[in-house]
């Protein structure tokens, strides 16, 4: 009887988690930063935030996540679907949270397919070099369980392969507009991973307090690495006392 009293008290919490995150991302999805070239719709901070859900929540959770953020989004904006564009920023930043994550073959093969599927149109064979952006989530890969930053640059970068692919399938942008955007995204993928790795790191911090202070072992993934020593050394002595 208790151990299911505690696994609906661990599930709870959980679900509260999440729709926490959910709350965080909806406010984020507030705050735009740019234009997707083609369309009305927007980047925003939510694009610094989201990936690092599936960090903290699990894959699927963190993928749960972000999807209610993005619908929550779209039917508090009025459910109005301005083109194209609208239904495809739905997905790429779910791969972006299933890269970020975890370390799996996936992180590999989803930009390999992204740059197949841009090279098979023939406006993207004009501008095959655009492609060599989807090269960074693959050697990212290796270097992600020692550095945040390549964790943050591979997943801004998944979200960019999988948004490329469709976006030059949905709206074939002329080899001029796609040549123009390579200064762009290199300054926007640059500051979304230097947003992601800061988010990480402090939210990292922060929920090891919530975790230790409320006693919420195995409910959330923080990975101690990343969190401030004094932080550690704080709670081992509360701990020990």
């Amino acid at each position: 009887m208790q151990l299911h009293t505690q696994s609906q008290s661990k599930r709870s919490t959980q679900i509260f988690f999440l729709f926490l995150f959910v709350v965080v991302g909806f406010i984020a999805l507030q705050i735009p930063i740019a234009k997707l070239a083609g369309s009305k719709t927007a980047f925003t901070a939510y694009d610094a935030f989201a990936p690092i859900a599936g960090a903290f929540l699990g894959s699927i959770p963190g993928i749960i996540a972000v999807f209610l953020m993005q619908v929550l989004n779209f039917f508090v904006q009025g459910a109005v679907i301005q083109d194209a564009g609208t239904i495809i920023r739905f997905f790429p930043m779910l791969f972006a949270v299933w890269y970020f994550a975890d370390k799996r073959k996936a992180n590999i093969i989803v930009p390999m397919f992204a740059i197949v599927a841009f090279l098979l149109h023939p406006i993207g064979r004009q501008v095959w070099y655009f492609t060599l952006f989807w090269t960074i989530p693959i050697i990212a890969h290796v270097f992600r369980e020692r550095f945040v930053f390549a964790r943050a640059l591979g997943a801004t970068f998944s979200a960019h392969a999988v948004g490329g692919a469709l976006w030059i399938w949905t709206f074939s942008m002329p080899a001029s507009v796609w040549q123009s955007l390579i200064p762009v995204v290199i300054l926007e993928r640059f500051v979304f991973a230097v947003g992601i790795t800061i988010t990480f790191l402090a939210v990292s911090n922060a929920l090891y307090l919530v975790e230790k202070h409320f006693a919420l072992t195995s409910v959330l993934r923080v990975d101690t690495r990343f969190v401030l020593r004094h932080l550690r050394d704080a709670a081992r002595a509360q701990k020990i006392s």
